[in-house]
């Protein structure tokens, strides 16, 4: 049977959460980070439930027949594939948490139930409740008479069967998580010994059913779908920022997707939930592990004082060519800055705003802003520059998945201070990290020019990698310009030049450059990509990729997270290698490299290559030109493609292969960027030299 280079997306997506859950597993890796990792598998499988999961639902009620383009799957195949694979992770989820328990035994931490505390502890902890829980809790009963109440979104709640002589079965449900009580409850007498705050609910329920004997009971969590199309339901009679809290407050009563449950209890019960639910049993989940994985934060935070649990400390540092007592606008006059976050620093950037705030030839700051950190030192340079009369336009994206009521937050801030806000495009998000600074000079109009890979946020930028092109470059500005002018009357742009401008001038300029390295082997010579993205689905890249691989053009690529094209395929995809690369930082850096030596063409940008962000978002990549900055993004991507510890190879199946040094020196590619920028830091800006 001929092999396919296809893969499924949401498959793919799930060898790419193994691959998180691998570093939960991973002894290499300190104990609190380990329990890090294994509560970000949890939010992303919780994620992936309520956005992919909930698609594939909604698109079963439009055309149960309709299959994707890839791997012509039916969204119900695609679903029951899904589950199947998520029941294996979730055994391997479980049997990590087992671990990990264990090993934090020894380090004086655990986590305990009512089988394992002797007889004063719990007599204690059963008066606590009735003095402190019963109070803030509701009961309902489930019954002829009685409806079946709302259950939020991954909320936990105990499930209760209830019987008595006189009565059939009834089912007794309470919310766990009144946002009152704490999580952990400290058992008394035992340093660093705790209960979770639903399993001792769990345990006084005869204490809320007092009529009733209680035959079976568990916990539930139910996750509900969150994908909602805010631009189809979108009602003209509001405004668009109140629109869009009415999507948050909607979001929360979608349809359930799954239900887990934290023990077996009694078939009927299950039948009863998956009905009133509108659930099928494939969707019921049953785990050994608790069904939230947050409060392992909050044991990372007890655990603070133990260095040895954790990471070796690592701050950004300076980077050596900026130098921070002179202003930032006159250095990037004279050379393109790139910087390399978290190894670097955002400082420069922040200063730059900061400075372009109070510049009295300043005349305008036009910014794109996805996601924020909560406290925001770009909104203040923004509202700063405002206030002090200049023209700040900023187009905020409202339709930022689950951050957007922190954006509608923040776009009245902005709106308060006298800044003009845009709240995205009709159909399009706008995902683009671009910001324009304007100069009135007596040389005549200059501009600043930032593109990015990643958001405007000062807490990301030390937990994500991406870069951050800063540059004077008149021809840059000019069409940066037009971007945004494009934008404040509601549309894109449908010509450039320099920049690549989805959702009219990217993928096509893409396609273009990969068949120049195309032609370049047809003509007898070399052809090269190199590409370093968190994600490839769109059909039309994949497809030329795997023409330009047949054509024997070399690629290497650098996918973090969904990758629908398997590399090393006999016959179709041989010339094509890809690496995954998951470590301490998410890696988020996007870098195109089309070309060797120095006809070689270099660009970051906030695109991925997927159909959404090539064709159905605004989104800029910058040509970055600077032979110095050319060296610097060659010499990551081979910083990454030696890696030998974060790396894993994808195999011609589509599973991946962790990298072992097997003889060779050990090298993890996060950890040399940090050490090089620590090495780098010390020296002085080029300029000085």
């Amino acid at each position: 049977m001929e092999q396919t280079c296809f893969e499924n997306r949401e498959l793919s997506w799930l060898r790419f959460n193994e691959r998180v859950l691998e570093e939960a597993e991973d002894v290499r890796v300190p104990l609190c980070e380990r329990l890090s990792f294994l509560s970000i598998f949890q939010s992303n499988l919780d994620e992936f439930f309520m956005v992919r999961i909930g698609s594939l639902h909604d698109q079963m009620l439009l055309d149960r027949e309709s299959r994707e383009n890839k791997t012509n799957m039916t969204p119900g195949e695609q679903i029951d594939a899904a589950l199947e694979r998520v029941r294996a992770l979730c055994r391997r989820r479980d049997a990590a948490y087992a671990a990990l328990m264990g090993q934090l035994a020894e380090q004086g931490v655990t986590i305990v139930d009512f089988h394992s505390i002797g007889p004063e502890s719990e007599q204690y902890l059963e008066a606590m409740f009735r003095r402190e829980f019963m109070p803030l809790l509701s009961t309902f009963i489930v019954g002829k008479k009685q409806s079946f109440p709302f259950l939020a979104n991954k909320d936990i709640y105990a499930i209760a069967v209830l019987s008595t002589k006189a009565e059939k079965k009834k089912i007794g449900i309470i919310p766990c998580a009144s946002g009152v009580f704490p999580r952990l409850i400290p058992v008394p007498e035992r340093a660093g010994c705790y209960i979770l705050a639903e399993e001792l609910i769990l345990h006084c329920l005869p204490a809320l059913f007092p009529r009733y004997k209680i035959t079976s009971k568990t916990l539930a969590r139910i996750t509900r779908n969150a994908d909602i199309d805010a631009d189809s339901i979108y009602d003209e009679d509001l405004n668009y920022r109140d629109h869009m809290e009415e999507v948050i407050k909607l979001r929360r009563r979608l349809c359930p997707v799954r239900l887990e449950l934290s023990r077996a209890i009694d078939i009927e019960v299950i039948e009863t939930l998956c009905a009133q639910l509108q659930l099928e049993e494939k969707q019921v989940f049953e785990y050994d592990a608790p069904l939230d994985l947050a409060f392992l934060y909050e044991i990372r935070d007890e655990l603070r004082g133990h260095g040895e649990l954790f990471y070796a400390p690592r701050h950004p540092q300076d980077s050596p060519d900026v130098d921070l007592r002179r202003p930032i606008c006159e250095q990037i006059a004279e050379r393109d800055i790139l910087l390399h976050y978290p190894y670097q620093s955002i400082r420069p950037f922040l200063q730059l705003l900061s400075e372009a705030a109070r510049d009295e030839q300043v005349v305008s700051i036009k910014m794109t802003l996805y996601r924020l950190a909560r406290d925001s030192k770009v909104v203040e340079a923004l509202v700063e520059a405002a206030e002090n009369g200049k023209q700040v336009d900023v187009l905020v994206e409202l339709k930022a998945r689950f951050d957007e009521a922190n954006n509608i937050a923040w776009s009245r801030r902005l709106e308060r201070a006298g800044c003009h806000v845009i709240y995205g495009l009709s159909g399009l998000k706008v995902h683009s990290k671009l910001c324009l600074i304007t100069r009135k000079t007596p040389q005549g109009v200059q501009y600043i020019t930032q593109i990015g890979t990643g958001n405007y946020n000062e807490k990301t930028s030390r937990l994500y990698t991406d870069l951050s092109l800063m540059t004077a470059r008149p021809e840059l500005g000019a069409e940066a310009a037009a971007v945004f002018a494009a934008l404040t009357l509601g549309e894109t742009v449908d010509h450039t030049q320099r920049l690549l401008v989805a959702p009219h001038c990217l993928q096509n300029k893409l396609l273009d450059m990969i068949d120049d390295e195309i032609s370049k082997v047809r003509a007898g010579g070399e052809g090269f990509l190199r590409i370093k993205i968190n994600s490839l689905s769109s059909k039309a890249l994949i497809d030329k990729l795997i023409e330009a691989s047949c054509a024997g053009v070399h690629i290497e690529m650098i996918v973090r997270g969904i990758c629908c094209l398997r590399g090393g395929v006999p016959g179709k995809t041989e010339n094509l290698h890809v690496v995954s690369v998951v470590g301490r930082y998410l890696e988020h850096s996007r870098i195109y490299i089309f070309g060797k030596g120095e006809a070689a063409r270099y660009y970051i940008g906030s695109a991925d290559w997927m159909t959404r962000n090539t064709l159905r978002r605004v989104e800029v990549a910058a040509p970055v030109y600077d032979p110095a900055l050319q060296r610097r993004l060659a010499n990551i991507f081979d910083v990454m493609w030696r890696d030998n510890r974060q790396a894993r190879d994808q195999q011609p199946d589509g599973s991946y292969v962790r990298r072992m040094p097997n003889g060779d020196a050990p090298l993890a590619c996060q950890d040399w960027l940090y050490d090089e920028a620590y090495r780098t830091a010390h020296r002085l800006p080029a300029h000085a030299e």
